[in-house]
């Protein structure tokens, strides 16, 4: 009896030792490090679900990298402490990362609180840390268990090859296999044909959705009776787009002069079977509703959904008084963090199709009396936007202006733009040359500029704290130019860079960005587009209010709705 505890004590310690071996002491230490860090604040403010995950793939990355770096040390047959060394300090070490973890899980709250504070958001307590930890533990051991797959599938495969080939070529044989496999799941082949099917499962559904606007009467609408388009082929986001909008009532309310009913014209997926097709029809639909009798007309390209951001097109309307006409066609269902992994060149083909139709019935319109042509996109539709009117196909007869929000981190010509930055002006806020074709603006406003417009004119309008913009893959191992000081107003100072840890934290960022305050994150305001589109279009359109009034108008619609 007295001999039965303890055997089941000795057998308890010794699978207490065995597992403590089992286990890796740097990747334990360095995993503490990511663990720690991760709660560090980032770009955006985090839910407690968003933040477990966040720190427990920091902990998965910082326990893996332990691992390699404690092969490394062996394989360079460097001298190791002995095992009872090992065994002896193991618990104290395990101690010491613990106690890291609870007190940087105890600054959680104040860390979050700096960003909430900058966005006007109500304070967090530390309430949430307890979830964060359970939610960290499940993804650390998700993870962990994910790479358990991986180790055992270059272990078989290499057992199997070992048949064939010599031990070393059989590993690189079966490492080869694993990283193929995982790779094509994580980054293209896989996910995009599951992407794929989902984008046609989006369109199938939105076919079966009833109309929730009531079909438009007048004949200047798209989807009337006078329309060349149906109304149920527009898809919500263009049944949307066209039923809402500031009336002439409200903008002559506004303005207190005669205002114009704005045209808006919307192609959806199912209007035509293709790019052209659809282009040709808007084109067409355009013409029909008087839209190049305008004094301005913008072409938009929408997010991967077929959203058209309303703030930037009501307040360009308010702006003009209703004497404007926007076309806009959509490219796919799927959101735009999404859709560019399916099928990155898709929406610029369409964003080109479109542009040319518009483009080249322009051109041929007399000068003196056609409409000033501007381009506009948000988020991906930006990077579309961009992509359809190459400049050196337009110089010798130029649009007159681009206003694009919020480009994704992949738009080239923003990219380059902003690393041939005037020496000094902020990343987060560039000033371009003498500001004669770009400017760049933000919520506080725009960056110096020393010279009057040229013939062609592109305005960014981007936020700091928007992760979608200033996403970074070199983040993972350099510190990203607009972290640096000065930072953006809407950054929080306590935010440090991490190698490794802040682009995890970016990435988490960048599909909730939308869920910022709006005037921050990915979330543009009104007043910011007001002061954009007056901007752009300085010296061409005549506004037709005060910017203070413009801006009252547009909260006070925003508040009806």
């Amino acid at each position: 009896m007295d001999e039965r505890p303890s055997l089941g004590g000795k057998i308890f310690r010794d699978r207490a030792l065995r597992l403590s071996r089992s286990s890796s002491t740097i990747g334990l230490l360095v995993a503490t490090t990511f663990f720690a860090a991760s709660l560090t604040p980032s770009l955006l403010p985090r839910t407690a679900l968003i933040q477990g995950v966040i720190s427990g793939a920091a902990l998965a990355v910082g326990y893996a990298l332990g691992l390699f770096m404690r092969w490394l040390w062996t394989y360079m047959e460097l001298p190791v402490p002995s095992r009872r060394a090992m065994d002896s300090a193991r618990p104290w070490i395990a101690g010491a990362c613990l106690l890291v973890a609870i007190a940087t899980l105890s600054k959680e709250a104040e860390w979050q609180n700096s960003v909430r504070r900058l966005m006007g958001l109500e304070p967090v307590t530390h309430a949430l840390s307890l979830k964060i930890a359970l939610v960290a533990f499940v993804t650390f051991t998700l993870l962990l268990a994910l790479g358990w797959l991986f180790s055992l599938i270059w272990r078989r495969v290499s057992q199997k090859a070992q048949r064939l080939v010599p031990r070393r070529i059989a590993n690189v044989i079966g490492l080869l296999v694993a990283v193929t496999l995982f790779w094509s799941i994580a980054s293209g082949v896989l996910l995009r044909a599951l992407l794929h099917r989902a984008d046609a499962s989006f369109q199938e559904l939105d076919a079966l959705i009833k109309p929730e606007r009531t079909r438009p009467a007048s004949a200047l609408k798209v989807g009337s009776d006078a329309s060349l388009l149906k109304w149920d082929e527009l898809g919500r986001q263009g049944r949307e787009f066209i039923a809402t909008g500031p009336t002439s009532d409200k903008l002559q309310a506004c303005s207190g002069k005669s205002a114009m009913e704005p045209l808006r014209v919307y192609v959806g997926l199912r209007s035509a079977p293709t790019h052209k097709a659809r282009a040709r029809l808007a084109l067409e639909e355009l013409k029909r509703v008087g839209g190049f009798a305008r004094s301005t007309l913008v072409i938009v390209t929408p997010t991967g959904t077929g959203w058209v951001d309303p703030e930037a097109l009501d307040s360009l309307e308010y702006l003009t008084n209703g004497d404007v006409a926007s076309v806009a066609m959509q490219y796919s269902y799927l959101g735009s963090w999404l859709a560019i992994f399916v099928e990155p060149d898709y929406g610029a083909e369409a964003a080109r199709a479109l542009f040319t139709e518009i483009y080249e019935y322009w051109t041929q319109l007399p000068k003196g009396s056609r409409p000033k042509l501007y381009l506009h996109g948000l988020s991906l539709g930006a990077m579309h936007s961009e992509q359809s009117a190459p400049l050196f196909e337009v110089l010798r007869d130029p649009f007159n202006g681009a206003l694009w929000s919020g480009p994704p981190y992949q738009s080239k010509q923003w990219a380059s733009f902003t690393a041939a930055r005037n020496p000094g002006s902020p990343a987060w806020l560039p000033s371009f040359k003498d500001g004669s074709l770009v400017r760049f603006m933000n919520q506080s406003g725009k960056a110096a500029s020393s010279a009057p417009w040229g013939p062609m004119r592109i305005v960014y309008l981007q936020y700091a704290s928007d992760a979608v913009t200033f996403f970074e893959y070199s983040s993972f191992y350099r510190e990203p130019d607009w972290l640096k000081p000065p930072r953006g107003p809407d950054v929080s100072p306590s935010m440090s860079w991490y190698p490794v840890v802040t682009f995890l934290q970016l990435a988490a960022d960048v599909p909730v960005a939308r869920k910022a305050p709006i005037g921050f994150g990915h979330l543009f305001a009104s007043e910011h587009y007001v002061d954009a589109w007056l901007e752009l279009t300085t010296g061409e359109v005549q506004p037709s209010a005060s910017t203070a009034r413009l801006k009252q108008c547009l909260q006070r619609d925003a508040n009806v709705q």
